[in-house]
Order: structure tokens, then C-alpha cells, then sequence
């Protein structure tokens, strides 16, 4: 088994995080996403996607997608549980993951592909309204979190979940992306102080 991996972009970083949270150490194969390695030939046997991270099982089966993955690793070691024991609690970090994703990781992915200029590789065609538009897009959703968190430690519940990988990456991807969290988002930013604390959360 390996990871076929891509270093700091949001993603990998989602995998790398919840396999360090797990105690898992795997193989890994590096690629370089400014030099569209993900495009190749040979990847894209792997991934038709052409997307980062991927996982190499032992019988050649490969899984893409960061949160198949993250459930893969859940189901095959399930504690320290990050995804869910009850329904009920199953439903509500899927919930809270899903709005990250869609409402926070996103805009900030889409902000930075469209405004900075190093993104021209890998977004050949940039268009500087929908970034900006995105960039505003991510504020307000930064607002929702900062009111969920005055009530609760994590974003999910009460314990570290895939919801806080996620959000933290999309917060630590946000400079690239020319995204301030506002001094007003202090419950946020306590929260991401908090979860920059953890060992999992530093970089290779």
C-alpha cells in the first residue's frame, strides 16, 4: 500500500493530517502539481481525475477522492475515531464536513486559482471576477463558523473530527488565496490557534 501524494496543496494535507491522527505511516510518492506531474500518462491510468492524493492498495486498486480515502483508513482503523461512531453522529460530520468543502475550502481553492499568479499552471484560464467573488464567498462563510464556535470547541461537536482538518487546511490555504480572517472572527481564530497546536497539524 502507498499514498500517491502532493505535498502542501489542500488536499494531500487533508490525508496527511488524519493519517498522522491515526498513528498510520505509509509509503509515499511524491508529485509535483506546478509541474502537472498529476497529468501525466501513468497517473491517469491511476486517476482519470488527474487529481492528488491517490491510494495504491496492495491488490492495485486505487482510490481517489480525499474523504474515500479518510474513510477507507476509518474503516480499517477505527480509533482514534474522526468520522463518526453513532447515526446520528455520523450525520452530523458528514454534514459539517460537506459545508466546509462546499462553502469554505472551495471558494478559498477557487480564489486562489483565479487571483494568483503562480496558479497559471494548473488554471490556464484565470478570471479575476470569480475569484474575487469567491474570496467573498469564504468571508461570509467564516462568519457562520465563528457564531457556531462561540457555543462549541470543534466544528462538528464536541471532539477533533475530518470536519477540523478540513477547515483547518482551508484556513491555512487562505494567504495564498488573499483571504484575511477578520479580527471580528475571534472565536475562529482561537479555534485555529488551538487546532495549530496539535502535533498532527505541523508540516513534514
Amino acid at each position: 500500500m502507498r499514498l500517491h501524494d502532493g505535498g502542501r496543496a489542500p488536499n494531500p494535507r487533508r490525508v496527511q493530517i488524519f493519517l498522522k491522527e491515526k498513528g498510520i505511516e505509509i509509503e509515499r510518492v511524491q508529485y509535483d502539481i506546478n509541474a502537472l506531474e498529476q497529468k501525466s500518462e501513468a497517473f491517469t491510468r491511476m486517476n482519470p481525475m488527474q487529481g492528488l492524493p491517490v491510494l495504491e492498495l496492495d491488490d492495485e486498486t486505487f482510490l481517489a477522492e480525499t474523504v474515500a480515502i479518510c474513510r477507507y483508513f476509518e474503516e480499517t482503523v477505527p480509533e482514534p475515531n474522526l468520522m463518526g461512531r453513532t447515526p446520528l453522529e455520523k450525520a452530523q460530520i458528514e454534514m459539517w464536513q460537506r459545508r466546509v468543502e462546499l462553502n469554505f475550502m472551495m471558494p478559498v481553492a477557487f480564489s486562489f486559482r483565479h487571483l494568483h499568479p503562480g496558479a497559471s499552471k494548473i488554471e490556464p484560464v484565470q478570471i479575476a471576477e470569480w475569484g474575487r467573488i469567491n474570496q467573498e464567498r469564504a468571508a461570509r462563510f467564516m462568519g457562520i463558523l465563528d457564531r457556531e464556535l462561540a457555543s462549541r470547541e470543534y466544528i462538528a461537536g464536541d471532539r477533533f473530527t475530518i470536519a477540523d482538518i478540513s477547515a483547518f487546511v482551508a484556513c491555512q490555504f487562505m494567504k495564498p488565496a488573499r483571504i484575511a480572517m477578520d479580527e471580528a472572527h475571534g472565536n475562529l481564530k482561537a479555534w485555529f490557534e488551538r487546532i495549530g497546536q496539535r502535533p498532527s497539524t505541523a508540516f513534514d
